[in-house]
């Protein structure tokens, strides 16, 4: 009895052995993905969150198992939640649908531009995408969004005009924008028809010179 308990415990034991080193590859995958797609570097991440460069570059590389002290200070320099960075990703086919009526609609205080959400929920934190559509002089005044944060317009069909701190450029269909959003910002629709466009918005990419 007391040797198949044993062997019922080291069992036990690897088991937890083995999913900390899965929770740990995961782990360090999230971090460089989030940390990369904020565009920090080593250094940098090392400086906002006070962990050591080193176990941050032993952390991604699967390592070092880090203490959980360590963990949230890395999710709060990232600004995601300790649970998103301890999620354990599936490595099983993925495929979602989603329909118009599941859909949120923004609309503009004049109510000539409507902003489709069609960007998926678990990015929002860092990537949120829409679909843009405007009646002849409708405008999107927004506040400045995450320091170092750019958005991305690209135009379908129209003519949209972007406005950020007195700085304007106009696209027509087939053109795309890019610009700071962690100013004062609009976008305007300057065409005769309705207009549409895809926004992406980068919350704290990299500062543009």
């Amino acid at each position: 009895m007391q040797d198949q308990a044993e062997r019922v415990e080291r069992g036990r034991t690897r088991d937890l052995l083995t999913g900390a080193q899965v929770l740990s590859g995961q782990l360090g995958k999230t971090i460089q993905r989030l940390r990369k797609a904020y565009n920090l570097s080593l250094s940098e991440l090392a400086e906002q969150s006070g962990v050591a460069k080193s176990i941050i570059s032993q952390i991604e590389r699967n390592e070092t198992n880090p203490t959980l002290a360590t963990i949230w200070r890395l999710s709060q320099a990232l600004d995601v939640s300790i649970e998103r960075v301890l999620a354990t990703g599936d490595e099983e086919p993925f495929i979602e649908k989603s329909s118009r009526a599941d859909t949120p609609i923004l609309v503009s205080e004049d109510g000539k531009v409507r902003l489709a959400i069609i960007g998926w929920i678990k990015t929002v934190e860092w990537l949120q995408w829409y679909e843009v559509s405007a009646d002849p002089g409708g405008v999107l005044d927004s506040d400045p969004h995450q320091r170092g944060s750019v958005e991305s317009l690209s135009v379908s069909e129209g003519v949209f005009e972007v406005d950020v701190a007195g700085v304007v450029q106009r696209a027509r269909a087939g053109e795309t924008l890019r610009y700071r959003c962690d100013r004062p910002h609009a976008v305007r629709c300057v065409s005769e028809g309705p207009a549409r466009a895809i926004m992406v918005v980068i919350m704290k990419a990299a500062v543009m010179e």
